[in-house]
């Protein structure tokens, strides 16, 4: 036999003659992970399916069909959600818009200035206070629900636009964002030569700053905007007027009447799938101003 064929025949390094030679352990383990999480998509995206199923039947069809089977309904529930109380449910849906849109954006704001100045200047106290937010990130809703009514009612402000917007506006957990982002998206080099140039504080924070925050600041907008359009408990704390509810509460209220009136089942179904389609929406619109370069053109220190 020649040397060629021993080589052939020779078992490969780091294995037992004889034994078949299986998949790498890197690629079997790194199957176990892939499937836990094909298991946790398909939990999140089940309920998903079911509302947009149930979305498209009649209420005749709800009770009797197979659960994943689509309906010929959802033109007529959609006709009759927009009729209802002369199509309310819009008025809340633009509520929705409102508290979430304007709320996310002020929040956005104030936790760009405020995680800018944690995470670039020095002053005395810095570390506590970034402590107590983080222990605002800590602190249940429910626990800050019945203190900000308080307020609200003290200062008259109770069943108001204002009521939902102005707790919303300071997010412990935006601001933490805010301040981790800055420390990495924002070299100290850039805002000192932004310094020898004679700029102002202010100037830096604008032109520098902020143009490199603009991805982290993004991802902020997102979580506000999902969290307050999803919001319940503060709203139905301080609202008593259903015209100002938003479409988390509002459904809520058509669900609470369904007890009674079977029928309006399909509404508040049909409703809770076309919430979804705004939160879509944004996301689609806004992920292109996500950067995987954070600090493109920029000094790294």
């Amino acid at each position: 036999m020649s040397s060629l064929a021993v080589r052939k025949a020779a078992p490969a390094a780091g294995t037992t003659p004889g034994t078949a030679q299986g998949p790498p352990l890197r690629r079997r383990i790194a199957f176990v992970p892939t499937l836990v999480l094909l298991l946790g998509a398909l939990y999140c995206l089940l309920p998903v399916a079911w509302v947009v199923m149930a979305a498209t039947k009649s209420g005749k069809e709800l009770f009797s069909t197979f659960t994943f089977l689509p309906g010929t309904g959802f033109a007529d529930n959609v006709a009759d959600l927009t009729a209802y109380r002369d199509g309310i449910y819009w008025q809340w849906m633009g509520n929705s818009a409102l508290y979430a849109g304007l709320g996310a954006l002020l929040s956005t704001a104030v936790s760009a200035v405020s995680g800018y100045a944690l995470a670039i200047y020095r002053f005395r106290g810095r570390e506590t206070v970034f402590n107590i937010l983080l222990a605002g990130v800590l602190m249940p809703p429910v626990i800050l629900a019945i203190p900000q009514y308080l307020l609200m009612a003290k200062a008259d402000l109770t069943d108001s636009y204002a009521s939902v917007l102005l707790p919303l506006i300071l997010s412990p957990y935006g601001v933490y964002l805010g301040r981790i982002y800055a420390a990495a998206a924002v070299p100290a080099d850039v805002v000192e030569a932004g310094r020898m140039d004679g700029a102002g504080e202010w100037r830096i924070f604008a032109r520098i700053g902020l143009p490199m925050m603009v991805p982290g600041l993004v991802t902020i907008f997102l979580f506000q905007f999902v969290a307050i359009w999803n919001n319940f408990l503060l709203p139905y704390i301080m609202l008593s007027d259903d015209e100002k509810f938003p479409m988390t509460l509002g459904l809520f209220t058509l669900l609470a009447q369904g007890n009674s009136q079977p029928a309006l089942y399909t509404l508040v179904i049909t409703g809770s799938l076309l919430a979804i389609i705004p939160l879509i929406a944004l996301f689609l619109v806004i992920q292109r101003f996500w950067s995987l370069d954070l600090l493109s053109g920029a000094v790294k220190s």
